[in-house]
């Protein structure tokens, strides 16, 4: 059965209001939408889709329309408030609210102040909260896709901002994506706004588009127009195959037995196992003839170094000789994904299963660091990560 897709192109730019028009050029029902965002309690905006044409594409464009007085300025309390106080579903509110505070600690962090200080101008407006709520309820009416998007152009020049004027691209954009990988340059002033960082970072792995059958294209224009492309995003949502079982990789196992080795020689020649190429080595405790104790030491590694490491085993230990087994591997798929914790960003390795994550697990060497730095058991930092882990996975916000 094929897997469904959702691709995000950046033609243009990318912002929280055009992420929202190409979901809705995409087939997103505009009633059922605006009726998860209407339980956000938010009073006197509307919603006003139009049909524009931008470089001969034809394309929506939303603008969220506020009547009266904006509420000012708000924290991020406000704003996880209003997210919880909603209607949307338990999935959709952690996603929102994670957004939120990817945020608020990219702000925190360029201005030097606590997350609970950050004032959010453009990002506290209704617009910018509907437009992050938005693009999390459209997400949830495609099905929760898997998410992938091209790496950005970040534009050029200065942009003005509530802080006064501001290089291209913004500080709290950088800070975004820290992480990501993104294309330099681009059309001048501002491309990718922080809201639309933020949505990037927290909703899409951003890396090569796969092969897909595309099903549906949609597009969002950006209200600047600029002579050199069309300012739209492009959302494709399409159907992938499941990978196909991937056959077995042929590796090697060089082994010894010893009885008459130190534990100080067989851990020394599990290290020189693996700085000569090894990818796995190990020393287990077995019974030899005679009743004596002995150690089985044992190396994985690929057929061009068996040599290599069968002289490591050699050299550093007491063994007279070694064996040599083919067997054959199946691996994970593997990535290493940042999370964001209290300590600081900590790497877990993600493994995946015909596409599906199946296990993960904080990066031991990350988190040692982080402790260190901050002077607290690693065991904490190891905790902080898992549970940080988790918690994107309950609200669909992982890069992987």
């Amino acid at each position: 059965m094929a897997d469904t897709l959702l691709l995000l192109e950046p033609i243009g730019g990318v912002a929280g209001d055009m992420f929202l028009a190409a979901a809705l050029d995409l087939g997103v029902d505009r009633g059922e939408l605006g009726a998860q965002l209407a339980t956000l309690g938010l009073p006197g905006w509307r919603l006003e889709v139009t049909r524009v044409q931008v470089g001969g594409i034809a394309a929506a464009h939303v603008e969220v329309r506020v009547e009266g007085r904006p509420a000012g300025e708000r924290r991020l309390a406000d704003l996880l408030a209003v997210v919880e106080h909603s209607g949307l579903s338990e999935r959709a509110r952690a996603a929102a609210g994670a957004i939120f505070l990817r945020l608020a600690r990219a702000e925190a962090r360029v201005h030097g102040v606590a997350v609970e200080e950050v004032h959010f101008h453009e990002v506290g407006a209704v617009d910018s909260i509907v437009d992050v709520c938005g693009a999390v309820v459209a997400l949830e009416l495609l099905g929760w896709p898997r998410a992938v998007a091209a790496p950005p152009e970040l534009g050029s020049g200065l942009v003005k901002t509530a802080h006064g004027l501001l290089p291209v691209p913004p500080p709290a954009v950088l800070e975004l994506l820290l992480g990501l990988p993104v294309r330099p340059g681009g059309p001048p002033g501002e491309a990718v706004t922080p809201t639309g960082a933020a949505l990037l970072a927290g909703l899409f792995e951003v890396g090569p588009l796969p092969p897909h059958r595309p099903t549906r294209v949609g597009y969002g224009a950006g209200t600047v127009r600029w002579p050199d492309r069309p300012n739209v995003l492009r959302l494709t949502l399409g159907e992938v195959d499941p990978p196909a079982a991937a056959p077995g990789e042929a590796l090697v196992v060089v082994e010894c037995n010893l009885d008459d080795a130190s534990g100080q020689l067989a851990a020394r020649a599990i290290e020189a196992a693996l700085e000569a190429g090894a990818l796995d080595a190990w020393a287990a405790p077995l019974t030899m003839k005679k009743g004596r104790p002995g150690l089985l030491l044992g190396a994985l590694c690929e057929p061009a170094r068996r040599d290599a490491v069968a002289r490591v085993l050699l050299t550093e230990t007491t063994s007279l000789g070694v064996r040599f087994t083919p067997v054959e591997r199946q691996a994970l798929q593997r990535q290493l994904v940042p999370v964001e914790t209290r300590y600081g960003t900590v790497c877990v390795k993600v493994a995946r299963l015909d596409g599906r994550v199946v296990n993960a697990q904080p990066e031991y060497d990350d988190c040692l660091a982080r402790a260190t730095e901050r002077g607290v058991p690693v065991k904490e930092v190891l905790a902080e990560a898992a549970s940080a882990w988790r918690a994107a996975q309950v609200s669909g916000l992982s890069t992987a």
